[in-house]
């Protein structure tokens, strides 16, 4: 019995392969059978030709079998599955035998639980109950993005991340000279929501003094907080920094801001004669010196016209009802207004036109701009002609256009005023070509005949003929002018 078991040592030991070490017997010989028996069942199916070449792995044990694809693959944690194919393809000359070409199975898609067509039944499926993910092999994520839920970043990587659209977290930076890192690499970087990010961040986690220092000598990062605050409406933040700053007059501004924010009418005429003591530029005093008494007037002449309105006194009103009210309106809308209804009042009264252009010192050019454009919407042509009317010292009157006739001209027009209103102001437009254009532009045939005439252009004449009605009384003035 000795000697028998002294033959196997050397057999073993002479042998080309390693040895096993048979702890018992019967498990071990039990599973080289079943592994035995397995592999000639797969060499069944895939026709293998060389079934007299027997492979083996460097573990030992035979290719093919299930034992050798599970610990193969439980190896995967030390070696990757490239790795296990080339050692193996350096340990034998012919790695696998490869199925016929009828066949739709291979030892690859055998060993992986998986098959080439989608009809068939992978074999892994067939022989045991076991799922094949447990054996396929799991590939890790690129490095790349793990790197994605990492907190190493430097100051300038968050910056670039932030700029890329990708999420990260600012809690990091706890050190106040981290904090001011970051912003300076955000304001290098030129990207506004990138510096809008951090200063909300400075702005939580800072305090206020200490914020305040250090954006003051931080020029662009401090405009972008201002702009900040100012359009999210951190009114009270926001007059502290610039008190910090020394900007009084910035001060003032914001708080004259506030007053948009007031829907009551004498709150809101209260809170503007509160602000003409705030301390604002010469100029700035004065607008706000006015947007009072314009609030003022505008109360005054809205309670006299709605009663007006109601009580249905004013034939005015009956004929051209009001469509909004004037009060919150623009010096040149409430101009509009006045001259609209209150043209003919007296100077002495707050709502007359004269009285808005004295105290607000409204310039004759916009005056008379805003004058003309309300009375010829009313067709009110004498007010028009009264309005561009002078007369000098000696008694002569004379017509005058601050505004320039041919803007009169196109006024008037707009407001569909009749061709003897129009021709009236053409023949007063000075520029030659600019006559001729807006007579034959709005058919004003007698300013074209005349113009022709003064130019003594027989040519230009004769072909505006065939231009007027025949038989009217233009062509047979042009037959008078040709004739003479």
């Amino acid at each position: 019995m000795s000697r028998v078991r002294a033959d196997e040592e050397e057999y073993w030991h002479s042998s080309k392969f390693r040895a096993f070490t048979f702890d018992d017997e019967d498990d071990e010989l039990s599973q080289l059978k079943e592994s035995k028996r397995t592999v000639n069942s797969l060499r069944d199916i895939v026709d293998d030709d060389d079934d007299d070449l027997e492979r083996v792995s460097w573990s030992g044990e035979p290719v093919g079998s299930i034992s050798w694809s599970i610990k193969e693959t439980a190896s995967g944690s030390t070696s990757s599955l490239d790795g296990r194919d080339s050692s193996l393809q350096k340990g034998s000359s012919s790695y696998a035998a490869l199925p016929k070409q009828g066949s739709s199975y291979s030892l690859s898609s055998l060993f992986k639980g998986r098959n080439k067509l989608s009809s068939f039944q992978s074999l892994s499926d067939a022989l045991t109950d076991t799922g094949v993910k447990n054996f396929a092999p799991e590939l890790r994520r690129p490095r790349a993005e793990y790197k994605d839920y990492s907190s190493d970043w430097s100051p300038k990587d968050t910056v670039r991340r932030m700029q890329r659209g990708k999420v990260c977290s600012l809690e990091r930076f706890r050190s106040l000279q981290d904090k001011l890192v970051l912003l300076d690499e955000a304001v290098a970087g030129h990207d506004g929501n990138v510096i809008t990010a951090v200063l909300i961040f400075l702005k939580r986690t800072l305090r206020r003094e200490i914020l305040f220092r250090e954006l003051e000598v931080r020029q662009v990062a401090l405009c972008h907080l201002i702009h900040f605050l100012r359009e999210m409406g951190e009114q009270k933040f926001l007059l502290d920094l610039l008190r910090f700053l020394d900007r009084t007059e910035e001060v003032a501004l914001s708080q004259y801001r506030e007053h948009l924010n007031i829907q009551d009418v004498e709150k809101r005429r209260e809170f503007l004669k509160g602000c003409i003591g705030l301390p604002f530029s010469a100029e700035d005093t004065s607008h706000i010196q006015d947007h009072y008494t314009l609030l003022e007037r505008q109360i005054i002449i809205e309670a006299n016209d709605r009663h007006l309105e109601m009580a249905g006194q004013s034939e005015l009103f009956r004929k051209y009802p009001r469509k909004a009210s004037i009060l919150n309106m623009p010096l040149v809308t409430t101009l509009f207004y006045s001259c609209f209804y209150h043209y003919t009042e007296a100077e002495g009264m707050f709502s007359s036109p004269i009285n808005l252009k004295k105290t607000f010192k409204i310039p004759d050019k916009q005056y008379v701009l805003t004058a003309l454009a309300a009375r010829a919407k009313l067709r009110a042509w004498g007010d028009v002609d009264a309005l561009l009317t002078t007369k000098n010292w000696l008694g002569y009157t004379k017509k005058k256009a601050p505004i320039g006739f041919h803007r009169v001209v196109e006024i008037l027009q707009r407001n569909n005023a009749p061709v003897q209103v129009l021709q009236e102001y053409v023949r007063l437009v000075e520029d030659v070509d600019t006559r001729l254009n807006l007579a034959t532009k709005y058919k004003c045939h007698d300013v074209v005949i005349e113009t022709y005439r003064d130019l003594k252009d027989r040519i230009q004449l004769t072909a505006y003929r065939d231009k007027v009605e025949r038989g009217s009384a233009e062509e047979e003035k042009i037959h008078s002018i040709l004739s003479n």
